[in-house]
């Protein structure tokens, strides 16, 4: 099981969630790729099917909520539904 980052800092500025693991690996993720990356099951079956819906120009993260194993996610489009564990957070990094 991966751990819980020390430290995550997210900025609208730049859109970019950056990520501080206690091994030293730093995760830097656009929101965008966040969104694009949703793990809920609606998004989870988009891109299963192959109809996956563009993610809007400029969103961002407007909230982060702890769960635990992972961070769910607020974005600005409305969407909350996705749970990130952590080792999915820094598999997205690959």
């Amino acid at each position: 099981m991966t751990a819980a980052p020390f430290s995550i800092d997210t900025s609208k500025a730049t859109a970019l969630m950056t990520l501080r693991w206690l091994d030293g690996q730093i995760t830097q993720l656009s929101h965008a790729r966040l969104r694009a990356a949703c793990p809920c099951s609606a998004c989870r079956a988009a891109r299963l099917g192959n109809t996956i819906t563009v993610v809007e120009q400029g969103v961002t993260v407007v909230a982060i909520e702890a769960q635990g194993y992972g961070v769910q996610l607020v974005f600005s489009d409305g969407h909350d539904r996705g749970v990130y564990p952590w080792v999915y957070l820094r598999e997205l990094d690959n």
